[in-house]
């Protein structure tokens, strides 16, 4: 399982023209879901990204969670983040998760953030999405 968390000011997703999810302060993740992820990984995988601690604190230091500041994640599945990219110019998918095991990690890590009082918006699994975001900082964390 690999997630890239992006502290941000606002983020949303689109599907088309629809906007499906939405979220002000928080981060945004972008989450993907190898063959061999377990709930075990995925429950980890929300503690992380919830106890991670990539907000300021009144001095100006990386010092508070996303517990601590009270904000938002939105979840947006991505595949492609399980790409090999080792041989060749075209990436291979082989490691990414069935898309029905995918969605159930996927969802997991959702109800485990939100079990742990995260307010979590979703992007719409296996969709084309837009995904918009004013990434606050800079701050990019990959997490594996």
């Amino acid at each position: 399982m690999r997630a890239v968390v992006q502290r941000v000011s606002s983020a949303r997703v689109a599907v088309g023209r629809d906007v499906v999810a939405e979220i002000g302060s928080g981060v945004c993740v972008l989450l993907g879901v190898a063959r061999a992820d377990t709930d075990e990984e995925a429950d980890r995988l929300a503690v992380k990204i919830a106890r991670l601690r990539i907000f300021e604190n009144d001095e100006g230091r990386f010092d508070q969670s996303l517990l601590d500041v009270h904000g938002s994640a939105l979840v947006v599945s991505q595949f492609t983040l399980i790409a090999d990219t080792a041989r060749g110019n075209r990436p291979s998918f082989s490691d990414a998760a069935a898309p029905a095991d995918a969605q159930r990690l996927y969802e997991h890590v959702c109800a485990a953030l939100s079990d742990l009082g995260i307010d979590v918006a979703r992007g719409r699994f296996g969709a084309r999405m837009a995904v918009e975001l004013v990434n606050d900082g800079p701050v990019t964390i990959v997490l594996d």
